[in-house]
């Protein structure tokens, strides 16, 4: 960053600035919490200042910055909207006035960056990982690249135009994923309903062994995640690599145009299906939590995926899954064969099926350009800060297009 702009300590341009309010009984507080990645504020409720062991919390002002000090290499840190002021949060997250040199909508986006969640991971001090901290002043001691205003102001202009056709194109692919299950309910609304184990010739588990935490290289197996699933995708990239020597089941290999259902899994995303595409790398296996639905030659493998994201086999399947964490729920196989589906003939299964992919297809475009559009989005800021990317004549459009500018 030589040709950047300088590097200032953050503790020469925002100061630690906590307000402390007493927690008084019969008075209401709204709590908020930090998310990760710098995604900004949640409203966590109101409670009663009696009905909570601590004597004093801390309040949130508009345009501070606020970070939660636990796992902070998580990136739990951002700028606090005006529909957050007044809020109020444990010590555990500490706040900051930013100086004049500083624009807050700037800071916002400095605070979505990777390279500063990187520095916040170097400064953690702990011994037990998810109870390392960052203090502070460790915090105030990172150095950024710090550009004059009109530059900050700038760079927040184009980086919120990227978001807005993030979020716009978000919008579009949600409402097109809803409008493929529409179709689906209406060309489905009289076929007869029939349990889904009367149209399988079997259901296949595999097993979880020990495994790494980080996903299988090229030459490497690999066993599937339960986030391997969601509705209509099969995501192998979400797997765990095997432990060298670690033996598998053949029947549990992953095979393209398996339909997998995921049987653990949230509330939201327990029993979502999906089938593995054509040219799925080789290698990855099913754990216990995903299974193999074999369905009957009288049942289309595309038609299944989409009857299993039917209103009434969600509701189905939901509603049968047991479990006391909010973030892991079972639906046993059992159930799982009881699923209603509706079943017209081949042909019409087909039909069906056809119609409500290709209304998915657009969503996967739409989600691929959001995807793209991120990457962008993260080496924009960086692009910008060392002027690999002249903010005076940088193109948006031909940013989005993954077109790089250059300048002095």
């Amino acid at each position: 960053m030589s040709d950047g702009y300088p590097l200032r300590p953050l503790g020469e341009v925002m100061r630690l600035d906590i307000q402390r309010t007493p927690m008084t009984p019969a008075t209401t507080y709204r709590l908020a919490g930090v998310l990760n990645a710098g995604q900004g504020l949640i409203a966590k409720g109101e409670f009663d200042g009696g009905d909570t062991e601590y004597a004093a919390m801390n309040v949130l002002r508009v345009d501070q910055v606020v970070m939660r000090k636990l796992t902070a290499w998580e990136g739990p840190i951002t700028v606090v909207p005006a529909d957050f002021d007044g809020f109020v949060v444990s010590n555990e997250f500490p706040t900051f006035t930013l100086g004049p040199e500083l624009v807050p909508d700037w800071m916002r986006h400095v605070c979505r960056s990777p390279q500063l969640w990187a520095e916040m991971k170097n400064r953690v001090r702990g011994t037990v990982q998810r109870r390392k901290r960052l203090n502070p002043e460790q915090l105030l001691q990172i150095k950024l690249p710090i550009p004059p205003r009109d530059v900050q102001a700038g760079i927040v202009e184009m980086l919120d135009a990227v978001d807005d056709q993030i979020i716009a194109l978000d919008r579009e692919a949600e409402a097109l994923e809803r409008m493929s299950m529409i179709v689906a309910e209406d060309l489905l609304a009289n076929e007869p309903i029939v349990a889904l184990g009367t149209m399988l010739d079997d259901i296949q588990g595999g097993r979880s062994p020990q495994a790494n935490t980080r996903p299988p290289g090229a030459d490497e197996n690999g066993v599937l995640k339960v986030s391997a699933v969601t509705p209509f995708r099969f995501l192998p990239e979400e797997s765990k690599a095997l432990l060298p020597g670690t033996s598998m089941p053949k029947f549990a290999l992953v095979q393209p145009g398996d339909v997998l259902i995921t049987r653990a899994n949230t509330p939201l995303r327990v029993g979502a299906v999906a089938r593995v595409p054509a040219d799925v790398r080789s290698g990855l296996y099913l754990a216990d939590k995903t299974l193999r639905l074999v369905p009957s030659s009288k049942l289309d493998p595309d038609f299944l995926v989409a009857a299993m994201a039917l209103k009434s086999a969600r509701t189905h399947l939901t509603s049968s899954a047991t479990g006391t964490s909010a973030s892991m729920f079972n639906v046993s196989q059992d159930r799982i064969r009881e699923t209603p589906i509706p079943l017209p003939d081949l042909d019409r299964q087909q039909e069906v099926s056809s119609a409500v992919l290709s209304v998915r297809a657009n969503a996967d475009a739409a989600r691929a350009e959001v995807a793209s559009l991120r990457q962008i989005r993260a080496g924009l800021l960086s692009g910008l800060l060392d002027r690999t990317i002249n903010i005076k004549s940088a193109d948006l459009g031909g940013l989005t297009r993954g077109e790089g500018h250059s300048g002095a």
